[in-house]
Parts: structure tokens; C-alpha cells; sequence
């Protein structure tokens, strides 16, 4: 099989050469580079003077070839072997950046070996498949069986965006008069000063989060955070923390369908109605 390339701009490509593309896609010959990905071997010399793409070089992607190497012996057959040049292979331990180029199907003598490229393109193709971030690569993409029912998603990246607000992480504490995040699960620890402070609670993000406010450290002032609803049945909309420990928990419920915080604990707050 053999497919154009377009070469990187100022650039020589020698004919019967191990080439390589770049990060960029073009084409180069074959070294031992970080970054680099090989492609094959080159079927005619190409010099591009010009930039990147100017010029195009056909390239063999499947097959054996001859290629030089340090060191082989007969029970080296069936090893891997990485680029070192473009017409040159090495072992693992003979390279640093260990760009797979084949496998090595015959000894012809202690430095020729005959190197079957194909395993090399076919990881390529998945190398290149892995490293590319758009959302046909990834978890948009990737389907859910879900044999236990649990989610009406029917991708990866849905369900993730269903999972990760219900598992807690911790949030910062936004400061005086500060909007305490209410997207996901989490616990904040609150920092009071010398004097009266405020925190904002909006209603909840989506139900089933949990959210654990605390009372962290007592600067000497006490802090009431203001909430955009009820928290209990009482009506309460207020909850005032005074001294270090105290903590309420909420969760998100629908009341109705109206998604509002309830008191799950409290310890040590005082609730009150505005």
C-alpha cells in the first residue's frame, strides 16, 4: 500500500528511507526524535525547499525492508525495533525515544536485519487514533451497555457528567459575601474575621448533591449564610455559624419540582427566617 505525504518544509526525504511525520503531520526522515510517529518507507527522493506541504513524497506502508542495526543476532528475530535514522534501526535499550518502527522478521547478519513494518503502522494508526482530543475519540463517543440500569445515558461522557457532581470534592470558601459554589457535591470550610461576614446559598445545582458547610476557623465574627429558599419545613432561610465546628449538612431534593436544600445535620447553627 503506498500514500502521499506532504513533506515538512525544508526538508530532504531519501528514497528507501524510514520516514516519520511530526506532530504537525509532516513528513520527515525517520530519527530517533520525541514526537515523531513513523509511517513507512519513502519510494522516491523529495527535496522541498519550501514550506511545510509544498511538496509530497509516496510512501510504502506495508511490507519488509532491509535496515541497518548496532548489533543483531538470530535469536533477536521477533524483537521490536525503534528508529535510530532513516535507514537505521535499533533495539530498546539502543534508543532513547523508543518511536516503534517494526519488528524484526529476519537476520541477515550481525548489523542487517530484515524489519517487517507492518505491526508499526498498525500501532501508528492507533497512536495517532489515541492522540487526537476531539470528540470523535472520546468518551462522547464510546457508548454504555448499562446492564444494571443505572443511568438513562447512553455515553460515556454523559454519564461522567452525571457521576462527577454527586462525588464530593473539596470548595473553597468564597470569602465575605461570597456565592458558596451549589453545581456539586462537596464540603467548605468557611473562615471568619473580627467581624460579622456573609455567604450566599443558591438552590441547588441537580438533586441528589450533598453539600457540608463548617465553621473552620473563628476569626471572632460570626458568619450567616444567606439562602435563596427553605432549607426545612419550618421555613427557615438563614443559617448563622458562631463558633469553630459548627457544621450543617444539606441535600439537594425536589420539592415538587422545585430542586431545594434540606437539613441533613446540624450541629451547633442557628437557623432562622428572613
Amino acid at each position: 500500500m503506498e500514500l502521499p505525504f506532504p513533506v515538512a518544509g525544508a526538508t530532504t526525504i531519501y528514497g528507501g528511507g524510514l520516514v516519520a511525520v511530526n506532530a504537525a503531520g509532516y513528513l520527515l526522515p525517520g530519527a530517533d526524535t520525541a514526537g515523531l510517529i513513523f509511517q513507512g518507507i519513502a519510494i522516491e527522493r523529495v527535496a522541498n525547499t519550501g514550506a511545510n506541504g509544498a511538496k509530497q513524497c509516496v510512501v510504502r506502508r506495508r511490507g519488509l525492508i532491509k535496515c541497518a542495526i548496532a548489533a543483531a543476532a538470530q535469536a533477536n528475530v521477533g524483537d521490536h525495533v525503534y528508529l535510530v535514522d532513516d535507514e537505521t534501526v535499533g533495539l530498546v535499550a539502543d534508543v532513547s525515544n523508543a518511536i516503534f518502527c517494526g519488528v524484526i522478521a529476519g537476520y541477515i547478519d550481525a548489523t542487517h536485519v530484515w524489519v517487517d513494518i507492518d505491526p508499526a503502522i498498525l500501532q501508528a494508526d492507533v497512536a495517532a487514533h489515541i492522540a487526537d482530543t476531539s470528540n470523535a475519540h472520546m468518551a462522547a463517543a464510546i457508548g454504555i451497555a448499562d446492564a444494571g440500569s443505572f443511568t438513562a445515558q447512553s455515553t460515556v461522557e454523559a454519564a461522567l457528567q452525571e457521576i462527577f457532581p454527586k462525588a464530593p470534592v473539596a470548595i473553597a470558601d468564597p470569602g465575605d459575601a461570597g456565592a458558596i459554589p451549589v453545581t456539586r457535591s462537596g464540603s467548605v470550610g468557611l473562615t471568619s474575621g473580627g467581624s460579622a461576614e456573609t455567604r450566599t446559598l443558591a438552590i441547588p445545582g441537580l438533586a441528589g448533591i450533598t453539600l457540608a458547610i463548617s465553621h473552620a476557623v473563628d476569626g471572632g465574627g460570626a458568619i450567616t449564610i444567606a439562602v435563596a429558599s427553605a432549607i426545612n419545613q419550618t421555613g427557615n432561610n438563614r443559617i448563622a455559624l458562631q463558633d469553630a465546628g459548627d457544621t450543617i449538612v444539606l441535600a439537594a431534593v425536589l420539592v415538587g419540582a422545585v430542586l431545594a436544600w434540606r437539613v441533613v445535620v446540624n450541629d451547633g447553627c442557628t437557623l432562622s427566617t428572613v
